[in-house]
C-alpha cells in the first residue's frame, strides 16, 4: 500500500465538507500548517475542528475561521485569537469547552476505543450539566465521553513511507494520541525516509495508524508571543 501523497493538495482533496477533523498541536507549536493552508485554499467548509486552541488571527486554524470554513470548535484554549472570540460572542461559531486534562484523556479514550471514563474534573460546574455524575469512594466523578475524528492531521519530524512517525521535543504534544483517534490520520513531516531509517524504538506513532503521509514544505514554526530582554 503506497501511503505517499505528492503534496498537501492532494490530501484535502479527500476531506469532505462538514468533516471532523482533530488537528495536533500546543498554541502553534507542531501544527499541520501545510495541511491548514491547503484547507484553506480549498475551502472545504462546514468543519468541526478538535484542537487544542484556535491558532491566532493570521495563523494556524485562525486562518480557517477568518474565511469561516469553520462551524465548530472543540477546545481547551481559545486566547490569542480576537476572530474566535468574536464569532463565539455573536454566535457565529459553536464552542465546545474542555478542560485540558480531559480532552486529552477523551482523546485517548476514543483512540483507545473505551466508551466513556469518570474524572473529578468539572463536578459541579456548567462542565458537568447533563452527564452522569457518581460517587466513588466519597468522591464526586463526572462521566466524561470519548473524543472521535473523520480525521487526524499530525504534524512529525521525521516519518518513513509505510507511516512510522518521529515527532521532536515539544512539536510532539497532542499529535500522538489524536493520531489514534481518527478514522483517517493523515501526517505531514518535515523529513520524508525510507522505512528502516528510523531506529524502531524511536518510533512514537505507528505506520498502522497513519492511512496517509506527505512531505511538508516551508514551514515558518512561528510564536505566539516572543519575549526578549
Amino acid at each position: 500500500m503506497n501511503k505517499v501523497l505528492a503534496n498537501a493538495e492532494q490530501a484535502i482533496a479527500l476531506i469532505p465538507d462538514g468533516a471532523t477533523i482533530m488537528m495536533g498541536g500546543f498554541g502553534l507549536c507542531g501544527i499541520p500548517e501545510n495541511l491548514i493552508a491547503a484547507l484553506r485554499a480549498r475551502g472545504t467548509g462546514g468543519l468541526t475542528v478538535i484542537s487544542n486552541n484556535a491558532g491566532v488571527d493570521d495563523f494556524g486554524i485562525g486562518v480557517l475561521l477568518r474565511t469561516r470554513q469553520v462551524r465548530k470548535m472543540i477546545s481547551t484554549y481559545v486566547g490569542e485569537n480576537k476572530e474566535f472570540e468574536r464569532q463565539f460572542l455573536s454566535g457565529e461559531l459553536e464552542v465546545e469547552l474542555v478542560p485540558q486534562g480531559t480532552f486529552a484523556e477523551r482523546i485517548r479514550a476514543g483512540g483507545a476505543g473505551i466508551g466513556g471514563f469518570f474524572t473529578p474534573t468539572g463536578y459541579g460546574t456548567l462542565i458537568a450539566e447533563g452527564k452522569e455524575t457518581r460517587t466513588i469512594a466519597g468522591k464526586p466523578y463526572v462521566l466524561e465521553p470519548p473524543l472521535h475524528a473523520d480525521f487526524a492531521f499530525v504534524k512529525a519530524w521525521r516519518g518513513d513511507r509505510v507511516g512510522n512517525l518521529l515527532y521532536r521535543r515539544t512539536a510532539r504534544n497532542f499529535n500522538p494520541v489524536m493520531a489514534t483517534a481518527a478514522d483517517v490520520t493523515i501526517a505531514e513531516v518535515e523529513h520524508l525516509v525510507e522505512p528502516g531509517e528510523i531506529d524502531p524504538d524511536h518510533v512514537i506513532t505507528p505506520g498502522i495508524f497513519v492511512r496517509h503521509i506527505l512531505q511538508g514544505e516551508h514551514y515558518q514554526k512561528r510564536i505566539e508571543k516572543r519575549t526578549v530582554r
